[in-house]
């Protein structure tokens, strides 16, 4: 019976870090991503930068059928601080599911991982953002109960917004 399986991408180990690169280059180069490959420069220095994080947390999701164990979603999320509530919060900056491996509740379990791993660090709430024109991860979101974030509904929801900053 195939079942699915999620957990920490440790960085020291070579065979999830590769695995790690390959979901988020596969995400990247598709239409919700920048529709570029990860170039190498990026490739050699991100496990390092990531591991050296702490408020980083990374899980793959794998698929495990009699065909084997095949990489099918990750999750990345940064962990902040909600001034307003005293508390963490945790934001989910990446979910990728492999085209492949779409539609078996892969997301969804993803996000309940993440959701449980936010209960257990006290957070007050989980965020993200998405695209406008991605209506099937919006949906999605949707679904598992998220909300536009807003403080007054006469001021609105709020944008997300960014600057981007000269490279080294």
């Amino acid at each position: 019976m195939p079942s699915l399986q999620i957990q920490p991408v440790d960085f020291a180990l070579p065979e999830p870090t590769c695995e790690f690169l390959f979901l988020l280059d596969h995400y990247m180069r598709g239409p919700t991503g920048r529709g570029q490959a990860m170039d190498d420069g990026l490739r050699a220095r991100l496990p390092a930068e990531l591991a050296a994080r702490p408020n980083v947390l990374c899980f793959i999701a794998h698929w495990v059928d009699p065909t084997g164990r095949h990489p099918v979603g990750l999750v990345n999320c940064v962990e902040g601080f909600s001034t307003f509530a005293g508390r963490p919060l945790l934001n989910i900056h990446d979910i990728v599911v492999h085209e492949d491996w779409r539609r078996r509740g892969i997301a969804r379990a993803l996000l309940a991982h993440v959701e449980g791993i936010a209960r257990q660090r006290g957070c007050c709430k989980l965020t993200l953002e998405v695209l406008e024109g991605n209506t099937g991860a919006h949906q999605a979101y949707l679904n598992f109960g998220f909300v536009g974030y807003e403080l007054d509904p006469a001021l609105g929801k709020a944008l997300f917004l960014e600057k981007k900053l000269p490279g080294l």
